[in-house]
C-alpha cells in the first residue's frame, strides 16, 4: 500500500459529512465536548489537589505528582502513529473503495500497536527492574511508589489502541462521540480516585483507580464501539485482513516520523521550560514565578490546540477530496475564529491576572509584569501558527512539519541557553515567544497560508490587525475597570470580572445580528 491515489474521486458518503448544517453541528459538538475535557483536566489538576493533601502529607502528594507525569507522558509512544492513520483515512475518503480500504489498513494498524504496546510494556518492566524508579527519583521513602508507577505507564501504554479508533471517528464524522467517551472515563476516573484514598489511603489504590478507567474506555471503544459503529471492521474481516510485511510496518513508522517529531515539540514548549528554568536559575521564587504563570499560558495554548481540532477534521476532508473553495472559506473563517477566540482570553487575563495571582498564592509569591505580558501576549499571537499546525497535520504535511517544528525545537533550546542565565525566567517566555513566531508563524503557519489561501498576505494583516484592536481594547477596559473599583479580597475580583464581561459583551452585542455576522465574514480575506 502506498500514499499514491490512483482511485476516481469519489463524493463523501458517510452521514453528516455534507451541508453546512451538519458540519456546524459537529464543531458545536466537538467544541462543547473539548471544554468538558478542559475542565475534567484542571479538577484533577487543581481540585483533586485538597483532596489528597486530607489524607496524604506533601511528600507522598509530590509522588503521585511523579506517578500522574509519568503516565502522561506515556502519549508520545504514539510515535505520531495516530495522525499517520488519520490522514491515511482521509486519503481513502476519494478512493472507490473506502470503507474497504480503511477497514484493511485500520486492521494492520491495530496490530502494529498491540506490537507497540507489547514490546514497550517489556522494556517498562524491564527497566523497572534493573532501575527501581523510587530510587531514581528519590521518592525511596515512599511505599508502593514503584508498583504505584509501573501501574500508571502500563496501563496508560494499553490505552494507545484507542487512539486508532480515536483518528477514524474524527475522520468519519464521530470527533465528538469519542472525547465524550473519553470524558466520561475521566469523570469515573476521578470519583474511584476519591473513593479509594477514602478507602484505603495508599498512592497505589489511587493509582490503579484512576487508570482502571482509561483501560476499560480503551476496550469498551476498540472490541465495541467502533465494529457497532462501523460495521465493515468487524473481527471477521479483520481476521481476513492480509497481515502487513516487517518493511510496510516499518515504513509506517517512518512516514508517523513528521508528525512524532511536531507532538513531542509541543509537549517539549510546554513542559521542557519548566526544567530549564530549575536548573539554570538558583532563585527559588523566580522558578516559582516562572512555573505558576506558565501554567495560565499553557491552558491558553492548550485552549486554542482544542478550539482548532475539530476544524482540523473538518479542513482535512475538505483537502482529501479536493474541495479547494470550501477549505478555503473553513480554513479563513477557522483561522479568524481561533484568534479572536484566544486574544478576548488574553484581553481578559492581562488586567485581572494579578489580582488573581495575589489571591492564588497568597501574597506569597510577588507579581512579575514582564514575564506575565510576554507569555499572554506570545500566546495570542501564535494562536494562527497553532491553527495553521493542526490542518498541517490532517493534510499529510509530514516534510513541512518535521523540518519547522525539529528546527523550532533547537532555536528554542539555544535561546534557552542563551537568554535564561542572564533574565532568569523572562528569557525562557522570550525563548518560547521568539520560536513560536520566527519558526512556527514564520516556516510552517506562512506556507500553510500561501498554499490555501488566495490573499495569504492580506489575511495576515487582518489577523494582526484584529487581533491588536481585541487586545488592546480588552485591557484598556480592564485597566479602566481595575482603577475605579477599589478594593481586594475574593469577592472584589469576582465583581472586577463581572463588570469586565458586562462591558465586553455590550460592546459586543451587536454581532447577535445575522446580517451584521455575515458583513463581518465578507470582511475576511481569503
Amino acid at each position: 500500500m502506498t500514499d499514491t491515489r490512483i482511485e476516481a474521486p469519489r463524493k463523501a458518503t458517510d452521514p453528516g459529512e455534507t451541508g453546512g448544517t451538519g458540519r456546524a453541528r459537529r464543531l458545536v459538538q466537538g467544541w462543547s465536548a473539548n471544554l468538558v475535557q478542559m475542565v475534567l483536566g484542571l479538577t484533577q489538576q487543581l481540585l483533586l489537589i485538597p483532596a489528597f493533601l486530607h489524607f496524604w502529607t506533601s511528600d507522598v502528594l509530590a509522588a503521585w505528582l511523579a506517578v500522574y507525569a509519568a503516565g502522561s507522558l506515556v502519549v508520545v509512544a504514539d510515535a505520531g502513529l495516530q495522525l499517520r492513520a488519520i490522514n491515511r483515512f482521509l486519503a481513502f475518503k476519494s478512493c472507490v473503495d473506502c470503507d474497504g480500504r480503511t477497514a484493511s489498513f485500520y486492521a494492520r494498524m491495530l496490530r502494529i500497536y498491540l506490537v507497540v504496546v507489547a514490546v514497550l510494556g517489556a522494556c517498562l518492566l524491564l527497566g523497572a527492574y534493573v532501575a527501581p524508579p523510587s530510587a531514581v527519583l528519590g521518592f525511596h521513602a515512599t511505599a508502593s511508589f514503584d508498583a504505584a508507577l509501573l501501574v500508571m505507564t502500563l496501563g496508560m501504554l494499553m490505552t494507545l489502541p484507542a487512539n486508532l479508533v480515536s483518528g477514524l471517528y474524527r475522520v468519519r464524522g464521530r470527533y465528538s462521540r469519542t472525547v465524550w467517551l473519553q470524558n466520561t472515563a475521566l469523570l469515573l476516573a476521578q470519583i474511584a480516585q476519591l473513593v479509594a484514598i477514602a478507602l484505603f489511603g495508599s498512592l497505589l489504590a489511587v493509582a490503579i483507580a484512576f487508570v482502571a478507567m482509561q483501560i476499560l474506555f480503551a476496550i469498551f471503544l476498540v472490541t465495541h464501539d467502533a465494529p457497532r459503529l462501523f460495521p465493515f471492521l468487524r473481527r471477521n474481516r479483520i481476521r481476513r485482513a492480509r497481515s502487513g510485511t516487517l518493511r510496510w510496518c516499518a515504513g509506517q513508522f517512518g512516514r508517523a516520523f513528521p508528525f512524532a517529531v511536531a507532538n513531542i515539540t509541543e509537549l517539549a514548549l510546554v513542559n521542557l521550560p519548566v526544567l530549564l528554568v530549575s536548573a539554570l536559575v538558583t532563585d527559588r521564587v523566580a522558578v516559582a514565578q516562572w512555573g505558576l504563570t506558565r501554567v495560565i499560558a499553557s491552558l491558553v495554548r492548550g485552549l486554542c490546540l482544542q478550539v482548532a481540532l475539530p476544524l482540523g477534521a473538518e479542513l482535512g476532508h475538505d483537502y482529501a477530496i479536493g474541495d479547494r473553495e470550501r477549505l478555503r472559506r473553513l480554513y479563513a473563517h477557522g483561522s479568524v475564529f481561533v484568534t479572536v477566540l484566544a486574544c478576548m482570553v488574553v484581553a481578559g487575563l492581562l488586567p485581572f491576572w494579578p489580582d488573581f495571582f495575589a489571591l492564588w498564592t497568597r501574597g506569597s509569591i510577588a507579581y512579575d509584569a514582564p514575564l506575565t505580558i510576554t507569555l499572554l501576549l506570545g500566546s495570542a499571537a501564535v494562536a494562527p501558527s497553532l491553527f495553521a499546525l493542526v490542518f498541517a497535520n490532517h493534510s499529510n504535511r509530514g516534510d513541512l512539519l518535521v523540518r519547522t517544528k525539529g528546527l523550532q525545537l533547537v532555536v528554542f533550546l539555544v535561546l534557552s541557553f542563551v537568554l535564561i542565565p542572564g533574565l532568569g525566567p523572562l528569557g525562557a517566555a522570550l525563548a518560547v515567544v521568539v520560536s513560536d513566531l520566527l519558526v512556527q508563524f514564520g516556516l510552517l503557519a506562512l506556507p500553510v497560508m500561501a498554499q490555501t489561501l488566495r490573499h495569504p498576505l492580506r489575511h495576515t494583516a487582518f489577523l494582526v490587525m484584529v487581533a491588536v484592536a481585541i487586545v488592546l481594547s480588552g485591557w484598556g477596559i480592564g485597566v479602566i475597570v481595575t482603577s475605579r473599583l477599589a478594593g481586594s479580597g475574593l469577592a472584589h475580583f469576582l465583581a472586577e470580572c463581572a463588570l469586565w464581561l458586562v462591558v465586553v459583551g455590550i460592546l459586543a452585542s451587536p454581532l447577535l445580528s445575522k446580517r451584521l455576522r455575515d458583513r463581518a465574514r465578507a470582511l475576511i480575506p481569503m
